[in-house]
């Protein structure tokens, strides 16, 4: 293991709250003194089947612990997921199926591992506790905080101020969570700033167990490819490690330069110093801003991908937007002659979008074109004759044959 100093600078980076670093010490010296790693904690409600680049901040900084030689305990909350978690949130969220939530929790098994190592990982599932839980033991367990310490919270003050409904099981949330670090025994838990609550809430559900309290560490919310809100799905700013590699390459160097390094500290395996180093070289003019982005793009679609691929993306990306050329891999589908097809469901079937919603958006948006020519009409259908080029966005082509 590396020295305790080596390590708090490790795990310092980019860290928003550390409470607290004289715990973090004493728990490090130990860990060292006895050989027994420490136990990191950090749970991941099932609530949509892909992550995101935001996402990875938390992962980022489990994979740090990891290579430091301690043990990651990647928390799925198959059971609060059925709940929803309020942070954030001004009306009551929709809670999940069993069924959402078996198959989105299946989907982060799978993805995760792009980041740590599945040797150094233990996945567990938060019902294997709570759904043994009885009545009793919830009436306990909500013995332990009062009404006005959870309107202290900044999100169910609000909702309560402006007489928004807040349900009774939403105050359970937090203290779920923090029953699941008593549960595991964490020595360390991770969220985003907008969960300092209920991380903290954990610290006190450890002292009432008489377990020495976590030490709990937030990481900041990243910013989306708009570089003001955090990144979402729901706000279209995000990049999702399912993306194509293509869309991922693309989508890094869309970023702006400011923005750039700070998806370097949080996301990139460079060190500090590395970092540091470009961009120093980048404000001399020693090197181009886009190639210091280049340098961050093929790392990241590499991480979530492979290196082959991502220097195919990179060999794409020049060849479609700096030379102003189709793709070398173009997608190609062949479908039968008929009647006139109406262009949303084209899109859908050449795999180009998700829905016929997101096509009528794209195509409203002007960022459909056929034959390099724009559509503007969401009604537009497409004779089945010959062969068309179909364009959506920047980055997604497809040859359409009809025979």
């Amino acid at each position: 293991m590396k020295s305790v100093e080596e390590q708090l600078e490790i795990i310092g980076r980019g860290v928003v709250d550390l409470i607290s670093r004289e715990d973090l010490e004493k728990k490090l010296k130990k860990s060292i003194a006895t050989g027994v790693p420490l136990k990191i904690k950090a749970g991941f409600d099932p609530t949509a089947p892909d992550l995101h680049l935001g996402h990875t901040v938390l992962i980022q900084k489990l994979k740090h612990f990891q290579d430091l030689g301690h043990q990651v305990l990647f928390l799925i909350g198959d059971f609060t997921g059925m709940i929803g978690d309020p942070t954030g949130k001004s009306e009551t969220r929709k809670a999940l199926t069993q069924d959402d939530v078996k198959r989105n929790a299946e989907s982060y098994k799978t993805q995760i591992f792009k980041i740590l190592d599945p040797a150094k990982t233990q996945v567990v599932f938060n019902s294997s506790w709570l759904a043994k839980l009885s009545s009793y033991d919830f009436v306990r367990l909500a013995s332990q905080l009062t009404v006005a310490r959870m309107l202290e919270r900044d999100d169910f003050k609000k909702r309560f101020d402006n007489q928004q409904p807040i349900s009774i099981h939403e105050f359970l949330y937090p203290l779920i969570q923090g029953y699941d670090s008593v549960a595991l025994q964490a020595d360390v838990e991770l969220g985003g700033t907008d969960q300092l609550f209920n991380l903290l809430m954990g610290r006190e559900l450890q002292r009432s167990s008489a377990q020495a309290p976590q030490v709990v560490i937030t990481m900041p919310l990243l910013e989306g490819l708009d570089g003001v809100n955090k990144m979402s799905k729901s706000l279209g700013n995000y990049i999702g490690i399912t993306d194509s590699a293509d869309d991922i390459y693309g989508k890094i160097l869309s970023i702006s330069d400011t923005l750039m390094f700070r998806y370097y500290e949080l996301l990139s395996d460079l060190t500090i110093g590395e970092i540091q180093q470009l961009r120093a070289s980048m404000e001399k003019g020693d090197a181009h801003p886009k190639e210091v982005k280049k340098r961050l793009a093929l790392e990241l679609t590499a991480r979530y991908y492979d290196l082959a691929e991502a220097q195919r993306a990179e060999t794409n990306f020049e060849q479609v937007f700096q030379k102003h050329g189709v793709p070398d891999d173009l997608q190609e589908i062949v479908l039968p002659v008929g009647e006139a097809v109406w262009l949303p469901k084209l899109l859908v079937d050449a795999g180009l979008v998700t829905g016929t919603g997101e096509a009528r958006r794209l195509i409203k948006q002007k960022a459909v074109t056929i034959d390099a020519e724009k559509v503007d009409s969401d009604e537009h259908v497409v004779p089945v004759t010959g062969e068309i080029l179909i364009k959506v966005g920047k980055r997604r082509f497809c040859k359409v044959r009809f025979v």
